[in-house]
C-alpha cells in the first residue's frame, strides 16, 4: 500500500536511498579492509625497522670488536717484534764481545813470542818456499798467514757477525704471523 501511494519519484528516491545505503556499506567494508591492511603494513614496517636496527647494532658491535682485536693484535705484534729485536741485539753484542776478546788474545799471542821480555824464545824462521811451488795454503780464516792483519780480520769478523745476526733477525721477523692467535706464536 505504501507503494501505491508513492509516485514514481518516491520510488526512485527510495531506490536511490537504498543504492546509497549499499554504497555506503560497501565503502565502510572497504575502509575496514584497508585499515586492516594498513595496520598489517605498519606492523611489517615496524618489524623491518626493528630488524634493521638490530642488524645495524650487530654490525657496529662486530666492527668495534674487530677494531679491538686489531689493536690487541698490533700491540702483540709490537711486543713480539720488540722481543725479537732485543734478543737479536743481545746475541749480536755477545758475539761481538766474544770476537773482540778472541782477536785481542790472538794479537797478544802473536806479539808474545817476539817480545824479548817474555821467557820464550822467538821462533826460528823456516826455509823460504821454492820459486816453483804451489800457492801458500789458506789459514783458518781463509787468509794467508803472512797477509793476516788483525784489525782487518776483526772488522771482517764483526761484519760477518752483523750480517749473520741480520739474517737471523729477518727470519725470526718473517716467522711471526700477524693474524695468528697469541698462543700459536713461537
Amino acid at each position: 500500500m505504501i507503494l501505491r501511494s508513492l509516485n514514481w519519484q518516491g520510488i526512485a528516491g527510495i531506490a536511490v536511498a537504498f543504492t546509497l545505503m549499499v554504497m555506503l556499506t560497501v565503502q565502510k567494508l572497504e575502509a575496514v579492509r584497508w585499515k586492516r591492511q594498513s595496520e598489517k603494513a605498519e606492523q611489517l614496517y615496524q618489524q623491518e625497522q626493528a630488524a634493521f636496527a638490530t642488524t645495524t647494532a650487530n654490525y657496529r658491535a662486530a666492527a668495534a670488536q674487530a677494531r679491538a682485536n686489531d689493536a690487541a693484535n698490533a700491540e702483540r705484534m709490537r711486543a713480539v717484534q720488540a722481543a725479537i729485536n732485543q734478543e737479536t741485539q743481545d746475541a749480536f753484542q755477545i758475539r761481538l764481545a766474544d770476537a773482540r776478546t778472541r782477536a785481542e788474545r790472538l794479537r797478544f799471542d802473536a806479539k808474545d813470542p817476539a817480545d824479548p821480555r817474555s821467557g820464550r824464545a822467538a821462533p826460528v824462521p823456516g826455509l823460504p818456499a821454492s820459486a816453483g811451488s804451489a800457492a801458500q795454503g789458506a789459514g783458518e780464516d781463509r787468509l794467508p798467514a803472512a797477509q793476516l792483519n788483525y784489525s782487518d780480520a776483526l772488522i771482517a769478523t764483526e761484519q760477518a757477525i752483523q750480517l749473520d745476526e741480520l739474517i737471523q733477525w729477518v727470519r725470526k721477523q718473517h716467522a711471526v704471523e700477524p693474524s695468528a692467535e697469541p698462543s700459536t706464536q713461537p
